[in-house]
């Protein structure tokens, strides 16, 4: 077997709502191999991976998978179950998995759910490693490749602190995104979004964190403001060290003067060869140490968010009870194979490690690693008190006493951090806090939380929700409004036309076309821009109120969606195009495809279809597009549409248009919003595929909240010159008109062909072309369509042939043109540009050329040169035209 690809698709896709990976599997020598086939096989399974035995599959039942196994299937469905259960043994468990035929024979999508992406990689990869070898009769170690696994998520996943913050987000519905390879995490969307990194808020000060991380100066700014801190002092050398112990007396703390996690930290030192060990030690941290005296008592943690006390911990340090039976050093990984405790910080607890701080602590409390203790004796292993250093935690919020929760409050205020940790020495914390009792050690930017989450005794604190409510307060949003627009025609025109309504009311839109990411206006970047990663720049964007995204069928079925529920959402038509790709074989796949909008429509939100679509008509007869309660608004070119009419009779609303207005209509209440003929862009009412696009954009502007009145004053001034580049732009050429236009299948060249037959005494010329990555029956299609609606064709190809051979689409497309229409005038230009520029050159009077281009650009260099002018509507069909140099 060989895997040729795995992809990640981090949001709701067409297999789950749920992050997948995506397997493409080549079975290779085992294509067509079912399981029973092979003699030992399934025996050889079941042993090694007894877990199977549960696993439902088709049948719906524990079991189903092992029916299944002996009545004989296919290797790609047996990988995909031994993927989901070795994710259980790794601890990271998915519930979902699918198989599907993918390119040809023995090549498979598997499809499985992750929640630690890097290690699902590797169990996918392990699953074809094991059934390999388990189908050869080989040996498999099983037991290292989930050990590995384990390693891995522990390496790669989000640590405590940021994984409670994110749990507590998920909790209040806030969506997040993960940047990056360590804790970098966005929340929220567009305006309202904000980053954290592990308890580092955006509102974190980097004066503050700059402050807390020198010791030095935060005690000195503590110790000015009467804040009771130990006495002490930098320094670079040893014999200072050992000179302020002589000086202030025993005994001392010796640490790093900018560490972390106490690490390079040794406590209770009394002699001057403690202190310079220590002092050595402190130095492979830091090269500046600070020594300090040393507060008797008991060590606390007081978590602040938001300059108010959130959890109070008391720290133990490391220990371990005797048994009478093993050493110091044999209980030490006694405890450290406890499943709470891990490598760093990815567990609730750390693994005790030896280091030469510990060594020391036990000897200079007269004690050998080796030595073994007696039964129920407790043997501390270190003083420093961190989690870090293997240390456990005992929740004492409860009995905080308020002396010392207004001096942790004060503390707060004074290094100026939202977030912070405090580290205070005290005999007990439900004492105020006297002089010469103890006092504040340390006050740490970025604390570790986990202690709190999971504390070894005492009740659970949940700082993650804190941290939530301080950055979003429960009257406030995370997200921002998003209309997300899908089809297979219209919907960049329906696109533009959202933005640009919902940009008069003087927000920042963010918008993704087929031809650039727009903010307010402006493209910030070009090409084609309507997968995920483009809607996330939009999203991303803290200037952006409105998130208008064109989502296309190629950036769903790739990565599917980049935001979690969207506010509206548009589906403008389904038609056939792209059969043949990504596994489409009908209509029905594509719809499965693009009906993944209106299954990601929040509760209450809007879901626009076109009623005079069939397949969308039959949209909501689908139980999962109706699990989400949403309000479903249909809108179509007639007044007498049976699907308007019943949602009508319901109660429901619909557009649809009557005596030349679009009509909005609740029950049996309608109102005239506005004269199509008045839309610049429908040629005075006669493209009425704009006329459609124009009806889903009011209807999903409406959906967000504006009047119909200013939506009406909105749309009139929507041209296609100026707001719809490559759109049904029309230029006087000599004298004829040119319009350029991006159709490029069956139903939009039957729709600029109705268009056309209304424009009475022209001449009409198509400069047509399709795709190469379109199957054949498609271009065939395509072709017999204009023939029918065009006077005479000029066939070109695209540059990128997508696969095909050089003038094998034109051939197609003339054969078929000539076949449906014999006498019709058709000859083959290969080039875009020549075949435009010969049908200028050619162009009788009042001639229409209608262009179907795959690059604008160049097509406009052509038009400047024989020095076309922009007009808004052809001669004739209104009085006056408004002309404007391109």
């Amino acid at each position: 077997m060989r895997i040729s690809e795995i992809r990640t698709l981090p949001g709701p896709n067409i297999y789950n709502h749920k992050p997948v990976l995506v397997m493409k599997l080549h079975l290779e020598e085992l294509t067509e191999k079912e399981s029973y086939e092979i003699p030992g096989f399934i025996e050889r399974l079941l042993n090694l991976l007894p877990g199977v035995h549960t696993h439902h599959c088709a049948k719906g039942r524990p079991g189903g998978f092992i029916e299944r196994l002996y009545g004989g299937t296919y290797f790609g469905h047996i990988v995909e179950h031994v993927a989901l259960e070795l994710t259980e043994l790794a601890g990271i468990p998915a519930f979902f998995g699918k198989t599907l035929y993918a390119d040809g024979p023995g090549i498979y999508d598997v499809v499985v759910e992750y929640k630690a992406e890097q290690s699902t990689r590797y169990i996918l990869k392990t699953a074809v490693e094991l059934v390999e070898a388990l189908a050869k009769g080989e040996p498999f170690p099983l037991e290292k490749h989930v050990e590995e696994a384990k390693r891995i998520a522990a390496l790669t996943e989000l640590g405590p602190s940021t994984r409670a913050i994110v749990d507590a987000a998920e909790r209040r519905g806030i969506p997040y995104v993960r940047l990056n390879d360590g804790s970098l995490v966005q929340l929220g969307h567009g305006k309202n979004r904000k980053h954290i990194q592990a308890t580092l808020s955006e509102h974190t000060r980097a004066i503050a964190v700059d402050i807390a991380s020198d010791k030095a100066l935060t005690k000195t700014l503590l110790e000015q403001a009467s804040v009771p801190v130990p006495r002490g002092r930098t320094v670079r050398t040893a014999e200072e060290a050992i000179q302020f112990l002589a000086e202030a007396g025993a005994p001392v703390v010796v640490k790093p003067l900018n560490g972390c996690q106490g690490k390079g930290v040794s406590l209770n030192l009394t002699t001057a060869a403690e202190v310079k060990h220590a002092y050595n030690i402190a130095r492979e941290y830091s090269s500046d140490v600070m020594v300090e005296e040393f507060f008797k008592g008991s060590n606390y943690r007081v978590l602040m968010v938001n300059g108010r006390v959130i959890a109070a911990s008391e720290r133990l340090p490391a220990y371990v009870v005797g048994d009478g039976v093993h050493s110091i050093v044999e209980l030490i990984e006694i405890v450290n194979q406890d499943p709470l405790r891990g490598d760093d910080h990815e567990k609730p607890l750390t693994r005790i490690i030896i280091d030469p701080i510990l060594i020391a602590y036990i000897r200079k409390c007269g004690r050998r690693l080796h030595d073994v203790p007696e039964k129920g004796e407790i043997v501390f292993l270190r003083e420093s008190a961190n989690l870090s250093t293997g240390g456990t935690a005992r929740d004492v919020t409860a009995i905080l006493h308020p002396q010392i929760a207004r001096l942790c409050e004060r503390v707060t205020r004074i290094i100026g951090l939202d977030i912070c940790g405090i580290d205070l020495v005290h005999q007990n914390i439900a004492e105020p806090l006297q002089i010469g009792e103890g006092g504040i050690i340390e006050v740490n930017a970025a604390p570790g939380i986990r202690m709190h989450h999971f504390p070894s005794e005492g009740e659970a604190r949940d700082v993650g929700e804190a941290i939530i409510e301080m950055l979003y307060p429960a009257d406030s949003s995370a997200r921002i409004p998003i209309v997300s627009i899908t089809g297979t025609n219209g919907k960049t025109t329906t696109t533009r036309m959202i933005g640009h309504i919902l940009g008069t009311t003087g927000k920042t839109v963010g918008m993704t076309t087929t031809d650039g990411i727009f903010i307010a206006g402006e493209c910030i970047a070009k090409g084609d821009t309507t997968g995920p990663r483009s809607a996330r720049t939009v999203l991303s964007d803290p200037s952006v109120e409105i998130a208008v995204l064109e989502t296309a069928r190629g950036g769903i079925v790739r990565s599917g969606l980049a935001y979690d529920w969207s506010d509206v959402a548009v589906i403008t038509n389904i038609q056939p195009d792209h059969i043949g790709q990504d596994g489409i074989e009908q209509l029905d796949d594509l719809l499965h495809i693009k009906s993944l909008l209106a299954e990601r429509v929040r509760e209450g939100g809007t879901l626009v279809l076109n009623a005079d679509d069939e397949l969308l008509a039959g949209l909501m007869d689908i139980p999962r597009i109706r699990k989400v309660k949403k309000k479903v608004v249909y809108f179509s070119l007639y007044a007498n549409q049976p699907v308007v009419k019943r949602h009508l009779e319901i109660g429901g609303t619909a557009y649809f248009l009557k005596h030349g207005w679009i009509v909005e209509a609740v029950g049996e209440t309608e109102n005239r919003i506005v004269r199509a003929s008045d839309i610049p862009v429908t040629m005075c009412g006669t493209a009425e595929f704009h006329v459609a696009n124009a009806m889903a954009a009011i209807a999903a502007c409406r959906g967000y909240g504006m009047t119909r009145e200013r939506i009406a004053s909105a749309i009139k001034s929507f041209r296609s010159d100026r707001d719809n580049p490559g759109r049904t732009n029309l230029y006087k050429v000599a004298g004829g008109y040119v319009l350029v236009d991006y159709g490029h299948n069956p139903d939009s060249f039957a729709a600029i062909c109705r268009m056309a037959s209304q424009w009475k005494g022209r001449t009409v010329t198509g400069v047509i072309g399709v795709p190469g990555d379109r199957d054949n029956s498609t271009v065939e299609q395509a072709a017999r369509v204009a023939a029918r609606g065009f006077h005479r064709l000029i066939v070109k190809e695209d540059r990128d042939l997508r696969g095909r051979l050089r003038g094998e689409i034109a051939n197609l497309m003339y054969r078929a043109a000539k076949t449906e229409v014999p006498d019709r005038e058709c000859h083959i230009v290969l080039d875009e540009c020549e075949a435009l520029a010969k049908a200028i050159q050619e162009m009788r009077n009042d001639e229409i050329l209608i262009v179907f281009y795959e690059k604008l650009e160049p097509v406009m260099d052509v038009l400047r040169k024989f020095g076309a002018v922009s007009v808004s509507t052809i001669e004739g069909l209104v009085p006056q035209l408004s002309a404007v140099k391109i």
